[in-house]
């Protein structure tokens, strides 16, 4: 006797609804005004690993191979954190910003024009740094009044980083 092997059927998918019922412990509201402010961090953030890609590729002088190597360093770490950014807005339920426009309208942080000079490269990214950190610690009190440990953790993360990135790039300068 043969048996003739039988498709497992399909589960049955709840029908999708057009906003998912996100009940985490965090008021719509505040899951709101946090999710922009991430999204203030995020343009900055993307905006800041721009910059530091482009001055990678860009830089020349003395000191080309030593910097060359560090905005290498440091974009890669930046590549790694809009991600977490993004992630975390998206699981407060919002959509992350994701387009140069958008960016350019949220960003605390200026384009450059032409290329600058190599230290000029680096005191420009001192105060990318210093913005990131700046933006990411005025999120931290909406993040503090919704008990939202997760984004709390986050932004205590880039703000370490930002802070010793600005540090040691400021070292450079002296």
């Amino acid at each position: 006797m043969s048996k003739e092997k039988t498709k497992p059927k399909a589960p049955k998918l709840a029908p999708a609804t057009s906003e998912a019922t996100i009940d985490i412990g965090i008021s719509k509201a505040d899951r709101a005004a946090i999710a922009h402010g991430l999204s203030r961090l995020l343009a900055d953030e993307y905006t800041l690993y721009l910059k530091t890609h482009n001055f990678h590729w860009n830089v020349t002088g003395p000191m080309f191979n030593t910097l060359h190597l560090m905005f290498m360093g440091q974009y890669t770490e930046s590549s790694l954190a809009v991600d977490l950014v993004a992630e975390r807005i998206r699981a407060l339920g919002f959509p992350a910003p994701g387009t140069y426009s958008q960016y350019a309208k949220l960003s605390s942080i200026d384009e450059d024009e032409g290329v600058p000079a190599a230290m000029d490269m680096v005191k420009k990214l001192v105060k990318g740094h210093e913005a990131c950190a700046k933006t990411a610690r005025s999120v931290f009190p909406l993040a503090e009044k919704a008990s939202d440990e997760p984004t709390a953790d986050l932004l205590t993360q880039r703000l370490q980083l930002h802070e010793k990135t600005a540090w040691m790039l400021r070292s450079l300068l002296e």
